[in-house]
């Protein structure tokens, strides 16, 4: 075991070391013997990998619901190896319906790997050196240290765990499930991924695997890795995990020293994935019309939708892609259709409910697209749901929900996040016109008030009425109010004579907005 002490950590501010001095501790890694840190504890790890599993799967295409004996088999050497890991942990493996190769873990235990990988392994032992891998993460707690990193930074450990509590679609998921998309994208270390191969490769051989198959995939790994044409296809996975001939030359030494009578399983992989490799002719199809409609090639993507859906009618993600196609084509009542299709096949994603009511919401059938919309934040919460939420409540009258609704969508950086702040200052400036508009005034060379008012948001005002308070010469407290000239467009300050005074250099105001409205757009 090895004896080196948990580090000392310094914090400049007291109530942050406060915080984390109450759950600081030292424990023993259950798989390298080491002692470390513990800022998260077990019973932490848990509850985050349990509340971000389902969110995580949403932002990466969802369960491959297609082919639930394919999670079956997966889960079944998941299993194997987790009974003979090092750690006790409520191991959960599924199978996403995403044709990127990779695998995550999350804390906890909570693995899924994408069948775009499954196609490019060649046996059950290939299979179990990458659940072995990702298991060897979730067990040494390379997901819990990682977030300690965070911690040490200056996170406060209640802020986390708040956070916690709360294709790839990551880029519109908004609140608590920001945590479990930084947890899956993030960039494994040369020494969490040595380790991982390591102790993977132990797992495989103590659930009798030849342990041979894991410098194999690494083999297989760096050369993909090498040839710039399969390298975007790949760039997740080599991302997450990168590959590297020293992790061959380790994998080799691990292997040597590990029994080599263990079993290979080719003939069960292939079994088991023979449908999923008769079916990729039209993923490949499906993957070329999701690339040309990004590249607004809509002509392209239709083409290949169709191929796809001649190859593979009962696959929900073609009919969603056909509706993508009908939606940016503002073919709304087509759209409703193929997303309706989509939800009749796999009700389970989030994706198929939320284009299904934004086009039912073009469609103006409010009450349809909100219920859409509503069952698609329960599977994950996104901008564009909560964007498209805002406006359904808006046009019903509702305007307390549709600014929580699209209070909920700026959180986001992207461009619904940008719409919802649009929209909340259009909706709300006429009411609270101070909370976005800035006022103060100056005196000029002759003692005459100067006003000048900020619009640091992203849309025009008009008709800004200021009201200034002041006490006059008598020492009497004056209001007076002035309408500005012109209009105030977005990111800009005007400056206007208020026609009062002279006043004296040590004259004090209270100057604010007292009205504002928004102009209707051209």
């Amino acid at each position: 075991m090895n004896g080196t002490r948990c580090p000392n950590v310094a914090f400049g501010n007291a109530v942050v070391g406060a915080a984390l001095a109450l759950v600081t501790a030292c424990t023993i890694n259950p798989v390298t013997g080491n002692r470390e840190l513990a800022l998260i504890s077990a019973d932490q790890e848990i509850e985050i990998g349990q509340e971000q599993y389902a969110p995580s799967q949403q932002m990466q295409g969802g369960d491959y619901a297609f082919d639930p004996a394919l999670t079956t088999y997966v889960r079944g050497v998941g299993a194997k190896l987790a009974a003979v890991s090092d750690r006790a942990l409520p191991y959960e493996f599924v199978v996403l319906n995403n044709s990127v190769p990779n695998a995550w873990a999350l804390p906890g235990g909570k693995i899924a790997v994408n069948r775009g990988l499954l196609t490019e392994l060649h046996s059950e032992a290939e299979l179990a050196a990458v659940l072995g891998h990702e298991i060897v993460h979730a067990a040494a707690r390379h997901g819990a240290i990682a977030m300690q990193r965070g911690l040490l930074l200056g996170a406060v450990v209640s802020g986390m765990q708040a956070a916690a509590r709360g294709g790839n679609f990551a880029g519109l998921a908004v609140g608590a499930a920001g945590v479990g998309a930084q947890l899956i994208t993030q960039h494994n270390g040369r020494e969490n991924e040595l380790e991982a191969d390591q102790y993977g490769m132990q797992y495989m051989s103590r659930a009798g695997y030849d342990p041979t198959a894991a410098v194999t995939l690494q083999e297989t790994f760096v050369r993909l890795s090498q040839q710039a044409g399969d390298q975007g296809r790949l760039a997740a996975l080599f991302a997450s995990h990168p590959p590297s001939t020293e992790r061959v030359e380790k994998n080799r030494a691990t292997a040597a020293s590990l029994p080599r009578s263990g079993d290979m399983g080719r003939e069960r992989y292939q079994a088991a994935t023979a449908a999923l490799r008769q079916r990729q002719p039209a993923y490949d199809a499906y993957d070329k019309g999701r690339a040309a409609l990004v590249e607004n090639k809509v002509a392209d993507a239709e083409r290949f939708a169709r191929e796809s859906m001649r190859l593979l009618p009962g696959e929900a993600q073609v009919h969603a892609l056909l509706g993508d196609i009908a939606l940016q084509e503002k073919r709304y009542d087509e759209a409703a259709r193929y997303f309706g299709d989509a939800v009749g096949r796999n009700d389970r994603f989030f994706y198929y409910h939320l284009q299904k009511g934004i086009a039912l919401r073009q469609l103006r059938q409010w009450d349809p697209a909100r219920a859409e919309l509503e069952l698609s934040v329960k599977l994950l919460p996104t901008a564009d749901a909560y964007f498209a939420l805002g406006g359904v409540a808006e046009q019903r009258g509702d305007r307390a929900a549709a600014l929580e609704n699209y209070g909920r969508a700026a959180q986001s950086e992207g461009a619904a996040g940008k719409s919802a702040q649009d929209a909340t200052v259009r909706l709300d400036l006429p009411t609270n016109p101070g909370k976005y508009l800035t006022a103060r005034g100056t005196l000029d060379g002759n003692g005459e008030l100067i006003v000048e008012v900020a619009n640091p948001t992203r849309v025009p005002v008009a008709d800004v009425l200021v009201a200034v308070r002041y006490t006059d010469a008598q020492g009497a407290a004056r209001e007076q109010s002035r309408q500005l000239t012109g209009q105030l467009p977005p990111g800009q300050a005007l400056r206007q004579p208020m026609g009062l005074g002279p006043f004296a250099s040590t004259a004090t105001f209270e100057v604010s907005v007292a009205a504002a409205r928004v102009p209707p757009p051209p």
